[in-house]
């Protein structure tokens, strides 16, 4: 029984230490994109978009971890500022694609590097070798999750 718990209570340990550390990387790149006049999400699609080519909307909020009532919302805020545009598909009227504009590209050109250089920042704490030791066991812990999610 004593072992159980301590197991319960290694995972509870990981869990906070886990959400604590993301919360903390997190606000270094949210005070970067606020900089900018962005919020993650819509950093999120602008990157996605950038660096992946045009998307159909529906299948963008699975991709920045955002549901697709948000991912609309989003696109139109990313519309406006004239980053993205949208299209239809011609052979399936019921697709919508976003794609990055050639003001959203240079956008994303211009400050990206200043972004990576923001999240290095955050995570400088650890050696680069420790960054890829824990890079691995992230994805390990992530696809076991996955896999077990109901």
């Amino acid at each position: 029984m004593m072992s159980r718990d301590r197991d319960k209570n290694d995972a509870l340990h990981l869990f906070v230490v886990l959400s604590r550390a993301s919360e903390w990387v997190h606000a270094h790149s949210d005070q970067a994109i606020r900089k900018y006049g962005l919020t993650r999400t819509e950093f999120g699609v602008l990157e996605l978009l950038y660096h992946r080519g045009r998307q159909p909307i529906q299948q963008i909020g699975n991709k920045v971890l955002m549901s697709s009532g948000n991912i609309t919302y989003v696109v139109d805020k990313l519309e406006k500022k004239q980053f993205v545009t949208r299209q239809s598909c011609a052979e399936d009227r019921r697709l919508v694609y976003a794609e990055i504009t050639e003001k959203g590209r240079q956008f994303i050109e211009e400050v990206f590097p200043q972004h990576t250089e923001v999240i290095e920042q955050a995570v400088s704490g650890l050696s680069p070798e420790e960054r890829e030791i824990t890079a691995t066991l992230l994805k390990k812990l992530g696809r076991s999750a996955q896999e077990g999610y109901k």
